[in-house]
Formats: structure tokens, sequence, C-alpha cells
């Protein structure tokens, strides 16, 4: 574990630098451009590269300098993006086979309609093809978050879906993703993966990393970053992230 200024920052994003699928707070944003100017900044998550669109880029501040230190990982990594002085540009993909999506998608929809979590009412489509993931979620990626919270307060649901469509799909990973959320990717493929993929791309050791997450317990969607060594910080929500952020920019020089 990192015992002095880290290289890179990395961060999970619902409801570490926003609420869930909600845009950043103006605040976080310029925080993001403020680290950027002196480490390297990641964003790992299992949402698709439209919604990193929508929370993140398209409410920073206009910072081409920076903007070349960001690193953007959707889908746990299986993606990568690198800003090439006008926009995020696709660094690879690592997209699920047909036959892959296929089998997924049947197995999610099936078991989640004889558990009983097939909901009629929803903000948006249940299932979604992400190319290197297929996402089932629950009540739809629009739906507000106080639906989201309620909906599976004790994790429950999403622990039974889980476990009943790992044994129709044993050759996929299957795990929880957000607050109603199921995720199904090729075998290994987590937060975990993801920091290996930036740790390969950047050329910075794991041990030169930093990595904030809301959901660091052992049922959480950041665990596997803690269980693998990376140095974690533990938010409880954005405002919590920004808080400690304050505190971290001001004591790092800007990069010559």
């Amino acid at each position: 574990m990192t015992t002095s200024q880290p290289l890179l920052v990395a961060f999970d994003l619902d409801d570490t630098l926003a609420p869930s699928k909600s845009p950043v707070d103006p605040r976080v944003a310029q925080q993001l451009v403020d680290l950027a100017r002196r480490v390297e900044v990641a964003i790992i998550s299992g949402g698709q590269i439209a919604q990193f669109r929508s929370q993140v880029v398209d409410n920073l501040p206009d910072a081409t300098d920076a903007l070349a230190h960001m690193h953007l990982l959707p889908t746990c990594g299986t993606a990568y993006y690198r800003h090439d002085g006008s926009d995020f540009a696709l660094q690879y993909s690592r997209d699920l086979t047909d036959d892959e999506k296929s089998r997924a998608l049947a197995a999610v929809e099936e078991e989640a309609k004889r558990l009983g979590h097939w909901e009629s009412e929803t903000w948006g489509p249940i299932l979604e093809d992400r190319g290197s993931q297929i996402t089932f979620s629950a009540l739809g990626q629009a739906a507000p978050v106080a639906e989201k919270k309620a909906w599976d307060p004790t994790s429950a649901k999403k622990s039974a879906l889980r476990d009943a469509v790992a044994a129709r799909v044993p050759d996929l990973e299957v795990r929880s993703g957000g607050s109603t959320s199921v995720d199904i990717t090729r075998k290994g493929i987590d937060k975990a993966y993801g920091m290996n993929q930036l740790a390969e791309q950047t050329g910075i050791s794991l041990d030169d990393m930093v990595f904030y997450g809301d959901r660091l317990d052992e049922d959480g969607n950041d665990y596997p970053v803690l269980a693998m060594g990376v140095s974690c910080i533990a938010v409880d929500g954005w405002e919590d992230t920004a808080d400690k952020l304050d505190a971290v920019i001001a004591g790092m020089p800007e990069r010559a």
C-alpha cells in the first residue's frame, strides 16, 4: 500500500462521485480537474460510457490539460477511454460474443421472473447490452435514487438473483452491481480487473494507486479492489468524497 503521495487516484462512480445515475456536483467536477493537474485520475464503474459522459464528462470544466490525465474504465475496465485532445476516445473494448450475450440475457430475464423480481413499472429498460457486459436493472437505469434504495435495502433480492443466474451460466461472471443491478461479464471481470488493466495501460504500480469507493464491504462491488491490496478509502456518498478531496488536493502540488 502506498505510504506517500499516490501517482494515481481512482474512483467508483455511483454514490462515490455522484448520486446513482445523476450528474456530478460542480464542486466534484472542479475537484476532478484540480486533482488531474496533480496526479493521474481514473473512474471505474460497471456502467457504460454513456453513463460516464452524462454523469461526469459533460459536466467537467473546459480543461484539456487536465483531461489528458484522466482515465475512464466503463464496465469494470472491459473498455478503456483516454482523452485525445478533443474527446474521450476508445482505446480498447473486450466485448462478449453473441452466444454469451444471448445466454446471459435469457438466464437473467427468466430467473428474475421466476423469483418475482421482474417489475412491471420501471424507468427505462430492465436489460442492457453494454457490449462487454449484460446488466439487469430491476427498476430501469433511470429510476429515482429513492426508489432504487427502497427496492432491495438488504441486497437479498440481488443476491438470490445473482446466485440463480450464476448457476445457469457457469462459464460467465455474475455479480451484484449497483443498488438494483446484476452484471454479467466474462470470468474474472470486476473492479480488480479494471485496476489491473489501469496498471497495464499507465505503467503505474498498484502500490502507487489509491481507490475511493462507497461499497468496500465484502458484499460490495468495490471490495475486489480492497481484496487485491490497493490502498482504499471508504466514503459515504459524494459529499464525503468531496470533503476528503478538499484536504487531499490542498496537500498536493500541481505538476510542473
